[in-house]
C-alpha cells in the first residue's frame, strides 16, 4: 500500500515508518533532518512539512497516518498553536480525501481531559484543556468529524495518546518523556521532582503505540479512543526502576512546581474502547519498556 505518516522523524512517525518500510509498503513521510534521525528511511521524504504539498505529484495514498503537530504544552501562542494543529491538518485531510484516502489515524492527546478525575473515559470524561495544545487537540477531533459527516466513505480514527516514551524521542528535548528527562539527570547526579514525585502519568512504549496504529488503520468504523494505559507509575516510582535497570542509587531532590496551574497531577486511561473499537491492548509494562529502552542503546545516548 502507499501510506503517507506526516511527522515520519519524530518518536512516533519514526518508529511506524520504520515498521511500515519492514512490512514492504511505500511509505512517504513528512519532516526534518532525515539523514540523522532516520538514516534507515528508503523512501521519499516531502521534506520540510506536509504544508504545501504538491498532491498532484504524490498522488492517492491509501492510508494517512498524521503525526506532525506542535506538541508544546507550554507554549502559549493559541494562534500558532491552531494554525499548525488544526488549520493546516483539515487541509491536509480535506487533500488526502479528494485524491482518494479512505482512511486517516490522526494524533489526539489525553492533554484534553486536563485535570479531570481518572481514569479518562472517552465520551464520559469532561474535557478541560489547561493549555493552547489541548484546546487544539480538541478542535482537531472536532474538524475531523465534520469532515467525516460529509466524507462517510472515510474512515477517521484519532489516538488520544498519553505520554509516549522510547527510542526515536532524544531530539525532542523539553518535550521529551519524563522517563528520557530524568534518567538524563540521573546519569550525572540525583533528579529534581516537583514535589513530592507523587505525580502519576499512564506511560506507553512507542512499540506498543506502532501496534495502536496499525490496528486502527483496520478499523471498521470511525472513532476516538485513548492511547495510554490504565497503570499509571508516579515520578518517583521511575526513579526506582531507572536505578534498578541502570544500575544506580540516585535520590530525588524536590523542587516547586512553576506550572502547577496548568500541569496535570494524576493521567490513567480506561482502555475499554480501544479493545472494543480497534482490538488494541497494549502490553508492554514499565519497567519491561525502560528495559527496552535501555537495551536500544538511546535511553542514555548523548
Amino acid at each position: 500500500m502507499k501510506i503517507l505518516v506526516t511527522g515520519g522523524t519524530g518518536l512516533i512517525g519514526s518508529n511506524l515508518t520504520r515498521k511500515l518500510q519492514d512490512e514492504e509498503h511505500n511509505v512517504l513521510i513528512t519532516g526534518s533532518d532525515v539523514t540523522l534521525r532516520a538514516p534507515w528511511f528508503k523512501g521519499k521524504c516531502l521534506y520540510p512539512s506536509f504544508i504545501g504539498l504538491n498532491w498532484d505529484d504524490i498522488g492517492k495514498v491509501d492510508i494517512l497516518f498524521h503525526q506532525a503537530a506542535i506538541n508544546e504544552t507550554t507554549l502559549l501562542d493559541k494562534t500558532e498553536m491552531f494554525r499548525a494543529n488544526v488549520e493546516s491538518s483539515k487541509k491536509l485531510f480535506e487533500h488526502a480525501i479528494k485524491q482518494g484516502c479512505k482512511r486517516i489515524v490522526y494524533a489526539s492527546s489525553t492533554a484534553i481531559y486536563g485535570n479531570e478525575p481518572a481514569p479518562y473515559i472517552e465520551g464520559i470524561t469532561k474535557l478541560t484543556p489547561l493549555n493552547p495544545y489541548a484546546e487544539s487537540k480538541i478542535a482537531l477531533e472536532r474538524t475531523a468529524h465534520e469532515l467525516n459527516k460529509n466524507h462517510l466513505d472515510v474512515i477517521f480514527v484519532g489516538l488520544r495518546y498519553c505520554n509516549i516514551y522510547g527510542p526515536g524521542e532524544r531530539f525532542k528535548g523539553k518535550r521529551a518523556s519524563m522517563i528520557l528527562q530524568i534518567a538524563k539527570q540521573m546519569k550525572t547526579g540525583n533528579p529534581k521532582l516537583f514535589k513530592y514525585g507523587e505525580q502519576k502519568r499512564a506511560y506507553q512504549y512507542v512499540e506498543d503505540t506502532i501496534q495502536a496504529n496499525i490496528l486502527a488503520a483496520k478499523a471498521k468504523q470511525s472513532c476516538i479512543v485513548n492511547c495510554g494505559t490504565d497503570k499509571p507509575t508516579s515520578f518517583n516510582e521511575i526513579v526506582k526502576i531507572l536505578n534498578k535497570v541502570l544500575g544506580l542509587q540516585r535520590a530525588p531532590e524536590y523542587i516547586d512546581n512553576p506550572i502547577k496551574d496548568r500541569y496535570q497531577t494524576f493521567i490513567q486511561c480506561d482502555m475499554t474502547q480501544a479493545k472494543e473499537k480497534i482490538g488494541f491492548i497494549p502490553h508492554i509494562d514499565i519497567e519491561t519498556g525502560i528495559k527496552k529502552y535501555h537495551n536500544s542503546g538511546e535511553l542514555l545516548a548523548n
